[in-house]
């Protein structure tokens, strides 16, 4: 008899964590979101990862996303986001970016999808045998494409003659692509890909509901997320592309913004004088009498451009069944009295 009992206790026990399988959970996601590229940034040359960011630069990131749990330490994830990143060279304290004087906003639409490994987990935070709260910590990594679109401002440029541009420009994003502000032969793309990489963690509460925590960060294949990338343009081209309006996107850093904020021609640790860093509209003549303009420093073309978010995470768990529970239990959830019979012909 206690033979038959153990038997059918472990039967039971066997139905219910086979049919346990929560596999699928669907949630949002909301922080904050920065970027690594030319604009902006700390006092010393570009370093890579946070060391270059500014908490002030910060803005915010929206996401939803769907994962399932594949086993016990693998799980699969798609995601959707709306991420908003800027920077601002009059925030630096770096007196060559101060000197350049560029904007910039990007809002970025992403679609992406990664694979999480759980690599430490506790089904029973506390350890009273509850089961509640269970804890898991991850690493991910993956692909996703992202839509964006720089836009940039016009603040305290001036013209041939000293004299500040109309203030009607203030305040207005534009749309900096068009412009070509670096004498590009063609526009740079607005779809991109990008790889995300990072940690997270969530608890998981009643066995339905997950709040939870990440930090992603993004690596881009463009260094235009910020429309900077190498050399000035020539301002008559982009005039000519863009009339007054795009002179004076490509106008920003001058002589008297320079003077403005720091005459000292010191160099900057950026590898050259702050002058480096401004645009100019000195020219460079040859033997035969021939002149082009010196294109000076804008930006450092060795280095794509990255992107990060840090968010929290709240996700509804969906109970399914298992392919083991549906081959070998199933009968105990079909209807009473249906019958199936062979078909006769």
């Amino acid at each position: 008899m206690m033979n038959r009992i153990l038997l059918l206790a472990t039967l039971i026990l066997s139905v219910f964590s086979a049919d346990a399988q929560y596999k699928w959970d669907f949630g949002i996601k909301a922080g904050g979101s920065n970027y690594l590229g030319d604009i902006g940034g700390q006092e010393l040359t570009r370093r890579d990862f946070i060391w270059d960011m500014r908490l002030d630069d910060t803005r915010m990131n929206y996401s939803v996303f769907a994962r399932r749990k594949m086993n016990k330490r693998w799980a699969l994830a798609a995601n959707a986001d709306y991420i908003s990143v800027w920077g601002v060279d009059a925030n630096s304290s770096n007196p060559g970016r101060r000197a350049r004087n560029l904007n910039f906003r990007n809002r970025i639409v992403e679609l992406g999808g990664r694979a999480e490994l759980t690599v430490f987990y506790d089904n029973d935070v506390g350890g009273k045998g509850y089961y509640d709260p269970d804890y898991r910590f991850f690493v991910f990594a993956g692909l996703a494409g992202f839509y964006h679109n720089p836009q940039g401002q016009i603040f305290g440029a001036v013209d041939d003659d000293g004299n500040i541009l109309d203030s009607s420009y203030k305040s207005q994003w534009y749309d900096l692509r068009p412009f070509r502000t670096e004498n590009q032969e063609s526009e740079y793309e607005k779809i991109g890909l990008a790889v995300p990489v990072g940690v997270g963690m969530y608890f998981t509460f009643n066995k339905q509901f997950r709040l939870g925590w990440e930090m992603n960060w993004r690596t881009t294949f463009t260094d235009y997320v910020d429309d900077v990338s190498g050399q000035y343009g020539d301002i008559a081209e982009i005039e000519a592309r863009g009339g007054d309006l795009g002179a004076a996107l490509a106008q920003q850093s001058n002589q008297n913004i320079l003077n403005s904020i720091n005459s000292d021609p010191e160099t900057d640790g950026l590898g050259g004088s702050i002058y480096d860093h401004q645009w100019s509209d000195n020219v460079i003549t040859d033997a035969a009498g021939n002149s082009e303009p010196i294109l000076n420093k804008r930006g450092d073309p060795t280095h794509n451009d990255s992107y990060m978010t840090m968010a929290v995470t709240g996700s509804y768990v969906i109970r399914g069944t298992s392919g083991f529970y549906k081959a070998k239990y199933s009968w105990l959830t079909q209807r009473r009295g249906s019958r199936k019979s062979r078909a006769k012909f």
